[in-house]
């Protein structure tokens, strides 16, 4: 747990996902649904110029394995969230729950899905994933703390974008350096970085890779609701430490996260990031 932050570490590593969504939900937790449509919109992107299909998109921290549903189905974060907590899969074994998630996400299959490649430390949230088919790999492995093993770098090393959502806060840059240094081309890196935290450790690893970073300053994007004033407190000081203002955004009772990417110098000079997500 970051210094300051309420700890969820129970919810994350779940046979299934119902419990994450039953304590995340009063707290309106909604990064996923802010990156719907900015992965939907990287993804087209980079799909126009790969040179293999499908698409490999690597999702850091990947969790039960919600952004590729966001990504690859027509189902919303909202829908999830009623999904998850409705009284009708409460009954459901987890078996029951992951034989009735394959079906649910199958007739909601979007067409010219990308691959999606998962990596997270909790092993039985993204062992659930494989299980659904959310995930077409899944990796249960630290990379803050060991090498990835042979088979995750032949599985990620065709990835044309990394994505992350929730994990910046307790990844350094290790991590990225792991991922993006055997890759067949570079790989854009989006990430969405609580105000909290500096993302420059990883910005710069990142430099050294031949990628160029770019904040996306058009907005922030709510995270959660604080837990409490305590919480509250210690984000609205850290925010102002970063060099940040947080009137009107952690002062409203949010955390608030900024859009990171990191791409080639040429693909943002070909295509500005203002322009890439002008209608997002």
């Amino acid at each position: 747990m970051t210094s300051g932050m309420t700890s969820f570490d129970k919810i994350y590593d779940q046979p299934d996902p119902r419990a994450y969504f039953t304590v995340l939900g009063p707290l309106e937790y909604q990064t996923p649904h802010h990156a719907q449509a900015v992965f939907r919109r990287m993804a087209e992107t980079r799909r126009a110029t790969a040179a293999t299909e499908p698409l490999t998109i690597v999702d850091i921290c990947c969790s039960y394995g919600i952004n590729a549903a966001l990504l690859n189905h027509d189902v919303t974060l909202g829908e999830l969230y009623t999904r998850y907590t409705s009284p009708q899969l409460a009954p459901l074994t987890t078996a029951e729950l992951i034989e009735d998630d394959r079906a649910y996400f199958a007739a909601r299959r979007r067409p010219a899905a990308a691959r999606v490649v998962g990596i997270d430390v909790a092993s039985q949230a993204v062992s659930y994933a494989r299980a659904v088919g959310l995930l077409d790999e899944g990796f249960a492995e630290n990379l803050e703390t060991a090498e990835p093993s042979p088979e995750l770098l032949r599985q990620t090393r065709r990835a044309r974008l990394i994505t992350i959502t929730g994990g910046t806060t307790f990844l350094s840059a290790r991590t990225l350096k792991a991922l993006t240094a055997d890759t067949d081309e570079p790989a854009w890196v989006a990430s969405f970085v609580l105000r909290t935290a500096s993302y420059a450790p990883i910005s710069d690893a990142l430099a050294a890779h031949g990628l160029h970073t770019e904040k996306y300053t058009a907005r922030t994007f709510p995270q959660r609701h604080f837990s409490g004033p305590e919480e509250q407190g210690y984000a609205i000081e850290a925010v102002e430490a970063a060099g940040e203002d947080p009137r009107g955004k952690e002062t409203e009772g949010y955390f608030h996260t900024t859009l990171y990417v990191s791409r080639p110098a040429q693909d943002a000079v070909s295509r500005p990031l203002t322009e890439l997500l002008a209608d997002i």
